[in-house]
C-alpha cells in the first residue's frame, strides 16, 4: 500500500507537471509565425523569417539568416511598450547645501581658523 501511494505522489509531483510544460512548449513552438521575435535554447535572439515543416529560418542580424529546428526555440519574446517621457515619476530637486549630521554648526563668529586646539 505505501508503495502505491508513493507512485501516485511521484506522478502528481513530477511526471504530470513535466508533461504539461512539454505540451505548452510544443504548442508555443508550433504557433511561431514569420515576424515573431524569439530566443533559442542557446540564447540566440532572432526574428522568424519563414517556417518550413519542423524548421524555422531566423534573421539574427540584418541580412544574416540561420536555419533552426522548432525544438530549438526556447521562448517567444513579447514586445515591450515604449516608455513615454512623462511617466509620472517626479525627479527630486538637487540639494546643494548639505552637511553631515554630526558636523559642528558653522556660525562665522568662532574667530580665525588657524587656531590650534
Amino acid at each position: 500500500m505505501p508503495l502505491i501511494l508513493l507512485v501516485v505522489v511521484f506522478y502528481f509531483l513530477l511526471i504530470r507537471p513535466q508533461r504539461k510544460r512539454a505540451q505548452e512548449q510544443a504548442q508555443m513552438q508550433s504557433s511561431v509565425t514569420p515576424g515573431t521575435r524569439v530566443m533559442t535554447t542557446t540564447g540566440l535572439f532572432g526574428t522568424v523569417i519563414a517556417v518550413e515543416d519542423d524548421d524555422v529560418i531566423l534573421e539574427v542580424a540584418p541580412g544574416v539568416e540561420t536555419r533552426w529546428t522548432k525544438a530549438a526555440i526556447g521562448r517567444v519574446l513579447v514586445p515591450v511598450e515604449e516608455e513615454t517621457v512623462d511617466n509620472g515619476i517626479v525627479e527630486p530637486e538637487p540639494v546643494t547645501d548639505v552637511k553631515p549630521a554630526d558636523a559642528p554648526e558653522i556660525r562665522g563668529d568662532e574667530g580665525p581658523s588657524d587656531k590650534k586646539s
